[in-house]
């Protein structure tokens, strides 16, 4: 009991005072976050991708890319390897024999669409090679199976292949023979060759400038790799389980995490230290699935999706500053499988719909494509600064000569709001000599032009040459005035973001004669591709006719 005070009570307060623990009780309630009632909405069935024979390959990638233009999914095919590729616009029932590109040998493994031209996709094949092809922006009218750009140097099948964050045509490819090549598409070679692991390489993901290159192998070793010197910068015992284990790098933040499997087969994730990778930050066990988690991350909202491939969930979790680094949001349940996830770039969601994600779910049971939107449940329609912080831009901040030399630079930002990028740093801009140059599309390669040169049917002139002489000059005059015509159009509609910068014209040195030449270039390029496309076209109408012309030959002799 208590001690009796003078007036004979009880002192109660002294009483419980000596049985309160010395530190006080923290409270462990819901965590608070603007993330926690983010939803699923699956798009109606109009909206979805029908008809398509997905792949039914056991590789553990996602057999699907998106950008603001396409979806490209790989697809299955008897012999060789293929994947068709569609307009956002294009919802519905795909027709059967819609065009694919068909121009690996052996079946198709991974597919990234290039992240500075919506136009570029690779895709890396049991064939050995990985290969660049450019779609129209309408899409493909006849099979392609004409490539821009091949690069040869794997001695086998080549399993995965990533685009570089920041640097202009970089493209790394891991293979079966225990490589990483690091390409440079301009030159079609290679800029290094990465051979420090011991078996199949599971996944790879690099950081937010691209200076680290984090990699899983069959081994169970995580390793963070420098990629133009190969130097093995930590390397650590990752999962114990047996099977695939994947990684991605959580941003700028130097952290990683890590799904695979546990020794008694319960997947489960990790997050680590950069610095150190002898054992991790956090591990918990996700459930006891047998399918491989996906991990997806986005670097505005630091979340990360965990996605199991056989199954029907997404998960998602919120990352922090302090441990344990990851806390559970909610997760998507559905009764539908999913072979693959394609993942939508930041700038190609609706932010005035609180849109902050986008899935592109591969059905496993059916060929269908179904887009999922995690949203935000907020009333107003208004644009939300604090779910759209500015996001990176489809502009490189470095050309891929300046990365191989060994430069560093964080992505170039641009406002969801506006959609405009964000002017650079000017003090940089001085120290670095660099501005950002106009944007151009993949240069064709010359055998394409010369055979357009040849395709072209001459027309021999047989009239006198006074009369010849009237036609050119006419043919002159009609030419100057087009030429006039288009150079007034390109000049006023094309306006370059840095075109009125003083520092653009004190190191690029370009007048606004330069400018507007560049611009009908890229025009007369447009319309090149048009007149091909309408050539194409033509030829498959003419063969087509010749089919219809022997079939009615046929009945009319029968």
């Amino acid at each position: 009991m208590g001690k009796m005070s003078g007036n004979g009570e009880v002192d109660t307060n002294s009483f419980y005072m000596k049985f309160l623990p010395e530190k006080p009780i923290c409270f462990k309630g819901v965590r608070s976050s603007k993330f926690r009632h983010v939803y699923a909405e699956p798009a109606k069935r109009d909206k979805c991708y029908e008809n398509i024979q997905i792949t039914r390959n056991a590789h553990d990638s996602q057999f699907c890319a998106v950008n603001p233009k396409f979806l490209a999914v790989v697809t299955e095919v008897a012999g060789g390897g293929a994947f068709i590729v569609v307009p956002h616009n294009r919802t519905g029932r795909l027709d059967f024999n819609a065009s694919r590109v068909t121009g690996h040998s052996g079946p198709i493994l991974d597919i990234k669409w290039n992240p500075f031209n919506d136009n570029v996709i690779a895709s890396c094949s049991d064939d050995c090679t990985v290969k660049l092809w450019h779609i129209p922006d309408d899409g493909l009218p006849m099979h392609l199976n004409d490539w821009m750009v091949e690069l040869q140097g794997h001695q086998r099948r080549v399993a995965y292949i990533e685009w570089h964050p920041t640097a202009e045509n970089i493209l790394f490819s891991a293979g079966f023979d225990h490589l990483i090549f690091v390409w440079d598409i301009d030159r079609a070679g290679a800029i290094n060759i990465i051979d420090c692991h011991t078996d199949a390489i599971h996944s790879m993901s690099l950081n937010r400038d691209g200076s680290l290159l984090a990699t899983t192998c069959k081994d169970k070793r995580l390793r963070i790799i420098e990629p133009r010197s190969g130097e093995v910068k930590s390397e650590g015992i990752c999962h114990d389980g047996s099977k695939a284990s994947k990684v991605v790098y959580l941003g700028s933040s130097g952290r990683l995490l890590t799904t695979g499997f546990s020794r008694y087969s319960d997947r489960r994730y990790a997050v680590w230290d950069e610095k150190d990778l002898s054992k991790p930050l956090f591990v918990d066990t996700i459930d006891s699935s047998s399918g491989i988690v996906f991990p997806f991350y986005d670097p505005d909202t630091n979340i990360v999706f965990l996605a199991g491939k056989g199954d029907g969930n997404i998960r998602f979790y919120e990352i922090s500053d302090e441990p344990p680094y990851i806390h559970y949001l909610s997760q998507v349940i559905s009764g539908n499988p999913q072979r693959g996830l394609g993942v939508m770039p930041k700038r190609g969601l609706r932010p005035f719909q609180c849109e902050i994600y986008r899935f592109y779910k591969l059905h496993a049971t059916k060929g269908l494509c179904e887009p999922i939107s995690m949203v935000v449940p907020r009333k107003s329609d208004q644009f939300h600064e604090d779910l759209y912080p500015d996001t990176a831009a489809s502009k490189p901040a470095l050309t891929s000569q300046e990365w191989a030399n060994g430069a560093n630079a964080m992505p170039i930002l641009m406002s969801m709001k506006t959609g405009q990028s964000l002017a650079l740093d000017i003090q940089a801009i001085k120290q670095r000599k660099f501005v950002p140059k106009i944007k151009e599309p993949l240069v064709i390669d010359n055998n394409r032009r010369k055979f357009q040169f040849l395709a072209t049917e001459t027309v021999p002139d047989y009239r006198p040459k006074e009369l010849q002489d009237e036609k050119s000059m006419k043919t002159t005059t009609n030419q100057t005035t087009k030429f006039q015509q288009l150079q007034q159009r390109w000049s006023t509609t094309i306006e370059h973001p840095y075109r009125d910068a003083p520092l653009f014209k004190e190191f690029n040195g370009l007048s606004d004669s330069r400018l507007s030449e560049h611009e009908l270039r890229v025009a007369y390029q447009a319309q090149n591709d048009e007149i091909k496309k309408l050539k194409k076209q033509l030829i498959n109408s003419e063969q087509r006719v010749k089919e219809l012309e022997d079939i009615i030959r046929r009945l009319t002799k029968s």
